[in-house]
């Protein structure tokens, strides 16, 4: 199997200082960008569940010292700083200090990643943020634009694009194995409904789970859709539906080549986490298949037993934020490109609000990228 490391490549450098892919060039920015020999220090910004998660990874990656753990609440920060090093602060000028840190990691709530990420970039700072960019497409135009001029290294933290299996679908996919691609199926299934009160302000399924996969759809086709029709209904809990929302939904994308991705989409399974992704092309079909608890089947006389699915989200995709972060390493320090840019980010933000007006309209929307204009 492939690994990450081997489709990073370097970047060629410009007389500007940055590169070809818009990155500063480390002669002219000392501390952006550090080589293999110099540790990473990193501050993390958000002490909570996902927070949490990060910081762990953080304190085990072999390059990274993590120096300062911020959040609002000092007490959160001081419990996780005690667990996993650094120093706890409520002061962000702590963590967008360059002679004290070289990178920071947004993972506080969503409202504040715009905030954030404009602090980085004026700080000089790489910078990896949890989707999304910002609480809207506008704004998240507006902020990426600036990181983009300050020329500092940054990265949306798409966890799923560092699951090994799909790692290993998308080279068959880009090495030509299934020919060019006809069809692409895939299935997002939470096993549970989360907290109404939480899917109040997620901005709804779509833009909340589905962009996961809006975004794997760009990666493994290397296309950006150009429409989507999405179709759903709120079966598990039909209350959500009194603020716009749907727990089952169905995305149909036309890629420019023609090809067609469909994704579904469901909050409660009833059977344990589901998610898998099967390409078909011109040639044959690949597929990342669903994941067991453990890859064991029991023989008896009464039969064959095998283990069940994942029981929650957390437990299936959790490899995937440390190979994240290792990802976001060896980039930094190799001189990029990123592993997965603000503009990645931004481009699946976009397909994510076209389907939210498709799911609301009932009709096929086309999708408008920054800089697009519609036909």
């Amino acid at each position: 199997m492939v690994g990450i490391r081997d489709v990073l490549h370097p970047r060629e450098r410009t007389r500007s200082g940055r590169s070809c892919h818009g990155h500063a060039d480390p002669a002219r920015h000392p501390g952006r960008l550090r080589g293999r020999d110099t540790m990473q220090r990193f501050a993390l910004l958000g002490a909570g569940f996902i927070g949490a998660v990060h910081a762990e990874n953080l304190a085990a990656h072999p390059d990274v010292d993590l120096v300062f753990v911020y959040d609002i609440d000092l007490t959160r920060a001081a419990a996780l700083a005690d667990r996993f090093g650094g120093k706890a602060t409520t002061n962000p000028a702590d963590v967008f200090d360059a002679t004290a840190v070289d990178a920071v990691f947004i993972a506080s709530s969503t409202d504040t990643h715009a905030e954030h990420l404009r602090a980085a970039a004026d700080a000089g700072l790489a910078v990896v943020c949890e989707k999304p960019i910002a609480p809207t497409l506008h704004e998240a135009e507006r902020v990426v634009e600036h990181v983009e001029a300050s020329g500092v290294f940054a990265m949306v933290d798409f966890n799923r694009r560092f699951d090994r299996d799909h790692v290993e679908l998308k080279r068959v996919v880009d090495a030509g194995g299934v020919g060019p691609v006809e069809l692409v199926q895939m299935s997002s299934r939470g096993p549970t409904l989360p907290p109404v009160e939480y899917l109040r302000v997620s901005g709804g399924q779509l833009r909340d789970q589905t962009v996961h996969f809006f975004d794997l759809c760009r990666w493994i086709t290397g296309e950006d859709p150009v429409t989507v029709s999405v179709t759903g209904s709120a079966l598990v809990d039909p209350t959500i539906a009194e603020f716009g929302d749907v727990d089952t939904s169905v995305a149909v994308l036309r890629l420019p080549s023609g090809g067609i991705v469909q994704i579904d989409s469901v909050r409660r399974t009833g059977y344990g986490y589901d998610e898998r992704i099967e390409v078909m092309g011109a040639d044959g079909l690949i597929e990342s298949r669903r994941q067991p608890a453990a890859n064991v089947a029991l023989y008896s006389n009464a039969g064959i037993t095998t283990s069940p699915l994942h029981k929650g989200w957390f437990e299936r995709v959790q490899p995937t934020y440390a190979a994240a972060l290792s990802a976001f390493v060896d980039a930094l320090a190799a001189g990029g490109p990123s592993p997965a840019s603000l503009r990645d980010g931004l481009n699946a933000q976009a397909i994510a609000e076209a389907a939210t007006a498709s799911l609301a309209s009932g009709k096929t929307e086309r999708i408008a990228y920054e800089g697009s204009a519609a036909p």
